[in-house]
């Protein structure tokens, strides 16, 4: 039996008992789960302080994602209800203490416990309805049939009270008239149970123009960053490569008037202008490393990181697992921040031993970079690892530093990409 066309489809008998039937099964999963994991997420948090809920806490809150992505997938295939998810990427090597707050200060996480108080509630109330508008006529249908001998004196059916054969004939009546009122409702219902939980789990306006404050930050560091190396460009060439140059200049010309008066003098001059011309070459090429190392573009971001530890006075190694090359200022990026993280390591840790791990897992770009030395690194205003937030950010990466007094540190960083 087909009935009315609503959203461009027609809604059949077996629709809403599938909606229903579906949302009958919500509720009898959306109570007891969100209860459980909203008292459970609660007490972890507020453990905490004593330390326990810094083990508990990253499990129970990947629970509760898991639970709220769930409901995620069901709001898209069944009723084509779309609820971005927004959760802030968070390092997958990250040790408890940085996945715990990582998370608690991730606004998506206090999303989900608001969602889960919704859910219990007003959540289970919508998802229930289907149900009860399909059944509540079926009720009044088994009165006119003969149950109503089973009911005690006094018992109404909606505004009908049922006192006899013909008030259970009336009561059948009424749920006819209930049963084609409410042909379209469980559907609708369902529709709204899913309505409502993406107006709890989808990121407000506020956050969206956090997200905007946030990249319009990392695109002004990004070219705050440009102009800095711009700068420094102009002053390696003027102070370095152009003042050899220029010197080689005078020199050649003291030579070509040297040639006849003073002959071995002039070979002085010029195997001193042969050195400044070896010496400017050297400066070009450590200037063009410096801004791009034709390693990295030739070979990928694994050799240029090799080649890398290879300059360094600290024993390192470096596990490389990468299935393809990432974009090249993706690339680039990765590598100068690399590049400075090993030179904080090697000017300031006293480590005697540096390890260097890339590999890229899940869409996610993962550099884990550990030194042996005495720790106490931190992320602060205008320090080299602040600096390389403010480039990762550029690409909505991600830093996470673990560095207690006495060792070790470890760096992870994080940045979303496709590996061609």
């Amino acid at each position: 039996m087909t009935t009315q066309k609503r959203g461009g489809g027609d809604t059949t008998v077996g629709q809403i008992v599938t909606a229903a039937l579906r949302g009958l099964g919500l509720a009898l999963v959306a109570l007891p789960g969100a209860i459980v994991a909203f008292v459970v997420s609660v007490v972890s948090i507020a453990l905490v302080p004593i330390g326990v809920g810094i083990v508990t806490t990253p499990w129970v809150l990947t629970g509760v994602r898991a639970f709220a992505n769930r409901r995620r997938v069901l709001a898209a295939e069944w009723c084509d209800v779309r609820i971005p998810a927004g959760y802030r990427p968070l390092p997958k090597d990250a040790n408890p203490w940085a996945r715990t707050f990582g998370m608690l200060r991730d606004p998506a996480t206090w999303r989900d416990l608001r969602w889960l108080l919704v859910d219990m509630t007003a959540g289970f109330a919508t998802a229930l309805l289907p149900a009860a508008l399909l059944v509540y006529p079926l009720e009044g249908l088994a009165l006119a049939a003969g149950l109503w001998r089973v009911f005690p004196d006094g018992y109404w059916y909606a505004f009908v009270p049922v006192t006899g054969q013909a008030s259970a004939l009336g009561a059948g009546a009424l749920a006819v008239v209930l049963l084609l009122l409410f042909r379209l409702l469980p559907p609708a219902a369902l529709h709204a149970h899913f309505r409502l939980t993406r107006a709890v789990l989808a990121p407000s306006q506020a956050e969206l123009a956090e997200r905007v404050r946030v990249l319009t930050e990392t695109r002004r560091d990004a070219v705050d960053t440009s102009a800095a190396e711009l700068r420094r460009i102009e002053r390696d060439l003027h102070d370095g490569a152009q003042a050899r140059l220029v010197a080689m200049g005078m020199d050649l010309g003291t030579i070509e008037a040297l040639l006849d008066k003073d002959p071995a003098q002039a070979k002085r001059l010029l195997a001193q202008a042969r050195q400044s011309s070896v010496d400017a070459l050297t400066e070009l090429r450590d200037l063009v490393r410096g801004i791009h190392p034709p390693v990295l573009a030739e070979r990928g971001l694994g050799d240029a990181v090799r080649a890398l530890a290879l300059r360094l006075p600290v024993p390192t190694e470096v596990a490389v697992d990468l299935g393809g090359r990432a974009d090249a200022p993706v690339e680039s990026a990765a590598y100068f921040a690399v590049s400075e993280v090993l030179t904080n390591a090697v000017k300031h840790s006293g480590a005697d031993r540096i390890w260097i791990d890339l590999h890229h897992t899940d869409g996610m770009l993962r550099i884990g970079v550990t030194d042996n030395g005495r720790g106490g690194a931190v992320i602060s205003a205008g320090s080299g690892l602040a600096g390389i937030e403010r480039r990762l950010g550029t690409f909505d990466g991600v830093l996470a530093v673990s560095s207690p007094a006495g060792g070790p540190t470890m760096v992870t960083m994080e940045i979303p990409c496709a590996l061609s």
